[in-house]
């Protein structure tokens, strides 16, 4: 599998983006790896890096975005933070990704059993992880109006909204990636992760 390079990175599309993505994911649930030198693109990275996506996920150890989509060195942006949650500095990353960088896709991917959900839900408060469980009420605030009560359902249907609002919140906050989204230069994406097999489901776009 080779490394992205610029020329690589400026022929892709954010479809093709998406379908590498999609296939990545598809060997890692197959136990199928690509055949890679890592030493080699440690080399070839060195002289500047050319990654076709950019992926917001939890910070869940179950769920690292290289392995998860069969990426290598050089291949993807990966931000991580709990709960998948969107605020200033991810948006500030996530324009230079594309923007300055050229990844083709935007990918916000939340998770099954999350951690940061569930303590959303929960309604925890404890030091810092307060403010950020915060982020995540207006998906708690949704379900909670709909269901009710949180059972383990329930809990998931959260973290499925919690992905939509953050994408939302990519197109409200950030004029550069609405634009470059509208142009057609860059896809925005949501999708959750699967912990029990592996496997990320996109939402339809």
């Amino acid at each position: 599998m080779r490394t992205q390079t610029k020329i690589t990175q400026d022929n892709l599309t954010p479809k093709d983006a998406h379908k590498i993505l999609v296939e990545g994911n598809h060997r890692f649930v197959q136990n199928l790896k690509a055949q890679r030198n890592l030493q080699d693109q440690v080399f070839e990275t060195s002289k500047g890096q050319y990654p076709f996506a950019v992926i917001l996920s939890c910070i869940d150890s179950r769920v690292p975005a290289e392995l998860v989509f069969d990426q290598g060195i050089g291949d993807i942006f990966s931000a991580r933070v709990a709960g998948n949650i969107i605020n200033e500095d991810i948006l500030g990353s996530m324009e230079y990704a594309c923007k300055v960088a050229g990844s083709k896709i935007v990918v916000v991917m939340g998770h099954t059993k999350c951690g940061a959900v569930t303590a959303a839900c929960q309604n925890v408060k404890l030091g810092n992880i307060t403010p950020l469980l915060h982020k995540i009420k207006p998906a708690v605030d949704i379900i909670k109006v709909e269901r009710g009560e949180f059972d383990e359902e329930a809990i998931e249907e959260v973290a499925l909204v919690n992905v939509k609002i953050s994408i939302d919140r990519i197109r409200e906050e950030s004029p550069i990636l609405l634009e470059m989204e509208e142009n057609n230069e860059i896809e925005i994406v949501g999708a959750i992760y699967d912990v029990s097999n592996g496997k990320v489901d996109f939402f339809e776009s």
